[in-house]
């Protein structure tokens, strides 16, 4: 009976750390310190250097609009529509005779990734020897009017109405 008595003061079930343990980024977004890559909209002007990416909610999914620019006549211009499954973005861009080019690109808070193969269609939106391929943009604002605002070489608004 002893025993019974010790066993069961042993049991911890009144301990206030009972709860689970968390991974790191879990707890740092709980707290604030990081933000939610599943509660960040997408809406927003990325680049760097002078890659610039544009997105604009429409309706139920988003408009995009990607800009690389090598210089020399050497660039990338594509508008199309994205859709967002966590992490992953789903890009279709659409040119000229029904040509597509569609592509998962990463999102990761403020940082907008293209992968480093792209479709071989993706290749009719750019000039020789440019390419989507590993476009990598951080988010410079989330206003959509200065979305809206990029424009390409040619001045083509890529998120305009």
């Amino acid at each position: 009976m002893a025993l019974l008595a010790v066993l069961a003061a042993c049991n911890g079930g009144g301990s206030g750390n009972s709860a689970t343990p968390q991974d790191l980024e879990s707890a740092a977004i709980e707290r604030g310190l990081v933000r939610d890559p599943a509660d960040t909209d997408l809406t927003g002007l990325y680049a760097r250097d002078t890659d610039r990416v544009c997105v604009v909610q429409d309706r139920d999914t988003y408009r995009i609009g990607a800009f690389v620019d090598y210089g020399d006549g050497l660039s990338c211009t594509g508008t199309g529509t994205v859709t967002r499954a966590g992490e992953t973005l789903a890009v279709t861009l659409k040119g000229r005779n029904g040509v597509t080019c569609s592509f998962d690109a990463r999102f990761a808070g403020d940082r907008i990734t293209f992968p480093a193969n792209v479709p071989a269609e993706c290749a009719k939106f750019c000039g020789p020897r440019a390419s989507f391929a590993a476009l990598d943009v951080e988010r410079l604002s989330g206003s959509a009017a200065e979305a809206r605002a990029l424009r390409s070489a040619e001045g083509k608004r890529l998120c305009g109405d």
